[in-house]
C-alpha cells in the first residue's frame, strides 16, 4: 500500500499518516520525490482501512500495491534514482553511463592500454573480470586476485572507476574495499545468500538478469539487497535464453521500458553477452539507447582474436570509438546525451 500526501501537507498532518499506518502494523517508508511525498507500507497492509486513511487530513490518495517488490517499485519511489559511483560519474539521469573493457583481464599492459583507450573515447567505468564463472571447467577461470590488482593498477593510470563480478559471498569484504561497482552475474542473480549479504554493503550493485529470469523475479532479487539497506542497484539486461542458436542470447529490449514503467532503478545494457557476437554490438547498443536504457556495458579488447575470454564478442578500440560517435547523435535524439 502506499500513500501520497497532498502539496502543502503540514509536518504533522505526516506524522498523523504514518501513525495511523504504524498503528496498522506496518513499518513506513518514506520517498520524498521533486514534487510528490510518498508513505509506502512495507508488510502486510491489510489490517489498515483505505477509507480512513483516505479521509486524513493532508493525504491525496491510498492506493494498494498488487507487485510483490516495494523498495524497488516506482510508486513507492516515482522519481528515477540516480546512483553515484566516483566524483562525477553517476549511472541515471540524462547523461548515459559506459562502461567499457575486455571480458578478463590477462595482463597489466592489456587492461591499462584499454583502459586509456575507452576513457579516451568516452567510457567512464572500466569493466574487467578478474573472476569468470564458466560452463566449462577446463575454460579460462580469470586471474582472481591478482586480476583485481591489475584493475586496481588501471584505475590509478586512468582514474576510471572500477566493475567486476564477485562469485563468492566469502569475498565481500575484499571486493566492497578494491571495487567500485560490485556485478552480480546472471548465473547469481537468484542466489540469495549473497544478495542478501550485499544488501549490508555501501557499494553499487550492477546487477545482471538471470538467463531464463522473468522481470518480476529480476526485479526481486534487487529487492533482496534493497530489503537489506543497500538501495544501489542497477539492474542489467543482458540478454535471455530462448529456442534461438543464432545469437548467444536474445536482447530482451523490451525489458528495458517494462522495468522503467515498473521500477525507479536505473537500467543498462549488454550488447556484447546478449549477441555473442562483435559485429552486432554496434546496432544493438544504439537501439538500446533509443529504447531509453540508462547505459551500457561493452566487451573491448585490443586483440580479440587472441582474447582468452569471449573474444568472438568484443569490439576493438577502433569500433569502441565509431560506436561512442553514432552513440551521441542518437542519445540526442531522445533526449539524452553521452
Amino acid at each position: 500500500m502506499v500513500v501520497i500526501m497532498k502539496p502543502g501537507f503540514t509536518r504533522a498532518q505526516l506524522e498523523h499518516a504514518i501513525r495511523e499506518m504504524e498503528d496498522g502494523g506496518v513499518k513506513v517508508m518514506i520517498s520524498k520525490g521533486s514534487e510528490t511525498t510518498i508513505l509506502g507500507a512495507e508488510g502486510n497492509a491489510a489490517r489498515i482501512d483505505i477509507e480512513k486513511m483516505q479521509a486524513l487530513p493532508g493525504v491525496e490518495r491510498v492506493m494498494r500495491v498488487s507487485e510483490p517488490y516495494k523498495k524497488a517499485n516506482r510508486k513507492y519511489h516515482p522519481d528515477d534514482s540516480v546512483i553515484d559511483i566516483a566524483p562525477g560519474v553517476k549511472v541515471g539521469g540524462k547523461r548515459l553511463a559506459v562502461m567499457a573493457g575486455p571480458c578478463s583481464v590477462e595482463n597489466e599492459e592489456q587492461i591499462t592500454n584499454i583502459a586509456k583507450a575507452v576513457k579516451a573515447d568516452g567510457a567512464q567505468i572500466l569493466r574487467g573480470g578478474a573472476f569468470k564463472p564458466r560452463t566449462s571447467p577446463y575454460s579460462f577461470q580469470g586471474m582472481g586476485y591478482d586480476g583485481l590488482d591489475l584493475l586496481e593498477k588501471a584505475r590509478e593510470a586512468t582514474g576510471l572507476p572500477v566493475v567486476t563480478e564477485l562469485m563468492s559471498t566469502d569475498d565481500i569484504g575484499y571486493f566492497a574495499e578494491h571495487v567500485d561497482v560490485i556485478q552480480v552475474g546472471a548465473r547469481n542473480m537468484q542466489n540469495f545468500d549473497l544478495l542478501k549479504r550485499l544488501g549490508k554493503v555501501d557499494k553499487p550493485i550492477l546487477l545482471k538478469r538471470g538467463l531464463s529470469a522473468t522481470i518480476e523475479e529480476w526485479i526481486m532479487s534487487a529487492e533482496y539487497i534493497m530489503a537489506g539497506g543497500n538501495d544501489k542497484v542497477i539492474l542489467c539486461e543482458r540478454g535471455v535464453r530462448t529456442f534461438e542458436s543464432f545469437t548467444r542470447n536474445t536482447l530482451d529490449l523490451s525489458a528495458v521500458l517494462a522495468v522503467k514503467q515498473q521500477s525507479h532503478l536505473p537500467v543498462v545494457v549488454d550488447p556484447s553477452h546478449a549477441s555473442g557476437q562483435a559485429w552486432m554490438v554496434e546496432k544493438l547498443s544504439l537501439a538500446a539507447i533509443a529504447a531509453g536504457c540508462d547505459g551500457l556495458i561493452i566487451e573491448v579488447h585490443n586483440d580479440p582474436i587472441h582474447a582468452l575470454c569471449d573474444g568472438q564478442q568484443s569490439i576493438t578500440p577502433g569500433q569502441f570509438k565509431d560506436l561512442m560517435g553514432k552513440a551521441g547523435a542518437v542519445a540526442a535524439c531522445v533526449g539524452r546525451e553521452m
